[in-house]
């Protein structure tokens, strides 16, 4: 089975074949614990919970209707190593039908479980990666350069009828490798 790899000189080979499938893995709180977990290593995150405007390149993925979001913003670790910053942005429909995912710890498989336990099961996911340079504050956190390329992968997950339930915005600290797989069938 796919699967994440953490290497000797701390490389992490991100392997999104199986990732969100595997999220509650052995109790894990979503697909971040379970796969770094699964590859030896120590996660652990620091998480803040707001309420807010999501902003103008979110609000794109959301439509222009959803103007308050949920916001969980996740400094993601590997022991005491910041391997990741991600800000994920949630609809008020989706807080208010799966109120977990406004939560601290929002149990085991994280919210995309809470969402579909609310009947609001993510059908779709699609990642667009693209590198964009370190803000001062990014920079600061993972240790780079202002201004140096970083990896981003913008998550967009949709129901099956289409509804945008979550965009997550992964900013990923150096020393990323990120794996996908296409069927050819």
């Amino acid at each position: 089975m796919p699967s994440n790899t953490i290497g000797t000189d701390g490389t992490i080979t991100r392997d999104a074949r199986s990732r969100y499938r595997q999220r509650a893995e052995g109790g894990a709180h979503g697909a971040f614990e379970a796969e770094t977990k699964r590859a030896g290593g120590s996660p652990r995150a620091e998480i803040d919970v707001v309420r807010d405007s999501a902003p103008d390149e979110i609000r794109a993925f959301l439509g222009d209707t959803e103007l308050e979001v949920v916001i969980r913003r996740r400094r993601m670790f590997d022991g005491d190593r910041l391997v990741q910053l991600c800000d994920t942005y949630i609809p008020a429909f989706v807080a208010e039908a799966a109120p977990d995912v406004a939560q601290l710890d929002t149990g085991v498989g994280g919210i995309i479980s809470r969402m579909a336990d609310a009947g609001l099961a993510q059908a779709e996911v699609v990642e667009d990666v693209t590198q964009e340079p370190a803000t001062t504050e990014q920079a600061a956190a993972l240790g780079v350069e202002p201004g140096s390329p970083l990896l981003t992968i913008t998550h967009v997950g949709r129901t099956e009828d289409g509804r945008t339930v979550e965009v997550s915005r992964h900013t990923l600290g150096p020393g990323w490798t990120l794996r996908y797989g296409v069927p050819l069938n």
